[in-house]
């Protein structure tokens, strides 16, 4: 099986915007789904601008990392393909190039909070997202001075 990391190509953002949306309702079932439905095609012209990574296997996309200079927006993984270390891939990609990262996490979103703690990830700030009232963290992470 070949596997490979490389940027997304502009005919490529349904497929990444499948996994954002399969992705989002699955780890976020605290929120109506709607703000995810009706957010899609916000986040599809958003991919545009940003830069997208995706993880491909055997010529299929199953999961990718978006960035917008060092805030990473997420790392999604399609859900058949969850814990066979794509995530870990991708975030390793993403360090090679970056002095640093911050995210936003929800805090009832465990897996991912878990995910970003081992990699190396350390709280910077909590509020409460504007949007939906959900409780959320703000971590980063930066790269070792030797």
């Amino acid at each position: 099986m070949a596997n490979m990391i490389r940027e997304m190509t502009t005919n490529e953002i349904d497929r990444v915007g499948d996994i954002w949306l399969n992705s989002n309702l699955e780890a976020h079932d605290f929120i109506d789904k709607n703000y995810w439905l009706n957010n899609l095609e916000t986040v599809k012209e958003q991919f545009r601008q940003a830069e997208i990574y995706v993880y491909e296997l055997d010529d299929k996309i199953c999961g990718f990392a978006g960035l917008q200079n060092d805030y990473l927006a997420g790392i999604f993984v399609q859900k058949d393909y969850r814990n066979h270390g794509i995530g870990h891939q991708l975030l390793d990609y993403l360090k090679q190039t970056h002095q640093k990262l911050t995210l936003d996490v929800y805090d009832k979103n465990e897996r991912a909070r878990k995910f970003y703690k081992v990699n190396g990830f350390n709280l910077a700030s909590s509020g409460i997202d504007e949007v939906n009232g959900e409780e959320e963290y703000q971590l980063i992470w930066q790269k070792e001075i030797k």
